[in-house]
């Protein structure tokens, strides 16, 4: 007959077995989620572009997100924000974003133009970028609004910013910006680079993590049978 101990070391055995083996469900899981989600990502940046007029007429920008843009209008070089601690090929710089107003429409579209080393010698200087006048062509990706770093509260506001909040950037403007915002692509010009990072699905990371939890609950299974089965005989051969 079985004693205590031994169930309680199989009930234990079978409880960390189940969680590392669902935890290693989970990271499959997540890791196919991100791979649905790079996929539909790469189909979107391979879609036709969209001109302005297209652009304006869409209801909600997610819909088309990453999608490829071709879009004509005016800069609004007095509404540019310098975003603040963003890098590009390991130096610190700025991200230069500024609304383009779309020709033929009452909408604007927030465009990230691309990045420009800030001066380290007068962090209040704001660097020489060039806003061509007129009617310019612009081509991009549709994206999200840039990404949001840590920032200490009553920040003020001015063209070098941390973060830009849309919905607070568009009163501010007062102009129709569209949700989302355009990533410029293309060579350096301007005084800006466009060196973009790639997308990456990330799905890597949740592949290792899925083998690490099967290979502890293989190492629990391993282990209770050693313990309960094979070495309490080995030690009963050798009495």
């Amino acid at each position: 007959m079985k004693s205590a101990r031994f169930w309680k070391a199989s009930a234990a055995a079978a409880l960390g077995v189940a969680i590392t083996l669902a935890l290693g469900f989970w990271q499959l899981d997540r890791a196919r989620q991100k791979q649905a989600l790079y996929d539909a990502i790469e189909e979107m940046e391979t879609a036709p572009a969209l001109d302005q007029r297209e652009l304006a007429a869409i209801k909600n920008i997610a819909d088309v997100m990453h999608r490829p843009v071709r879009l004509r209008g005016t800069w609004v070089p007095a509404a540019t924000v310098f975003l603040d601690n963003r890098q590009m090929n390991g130096k610190p710089g700025f991200f230069v974003v500024t609304p383009l107003k779309l020709e033929g429409s009452e909408r604007a579209v927030a465009v990230q133009r691309g990045w420009v080393q800030r001066n380290f010698q007068d962090r209040a200087a704001l660097p020489a970028v060039e806003t061509p006048a007129g009617v310019v062509d612009v081509q991009g990706r549709l994206a999200p609004p840039p990404a949001k770093l840590y920032e200490f509260s009553g920040a003020a506001p001015g063209p070098i910013r941390q973060n830009l909040d849309l919905a607070a950037f568009r009163a501010e403007t007062k102009l129709a910006l569209l949700d989302g915002s355009v990533v410029e692509t293309g060579p350096a010009s301007q005084g800006l680079l466009r060196d973009w990072p790639e997308a990456d699905s990330g799905v890597d990371k949740h592949y290792g993590y899925m083998v690490q939890w099967w290979a502890l609950s293989a190492l629990i299974a391993i282990l209770y049978v050693w313990f309960q089965f094979i070495a309490p005989r080995r030690r009963a051969a050798r009495a």
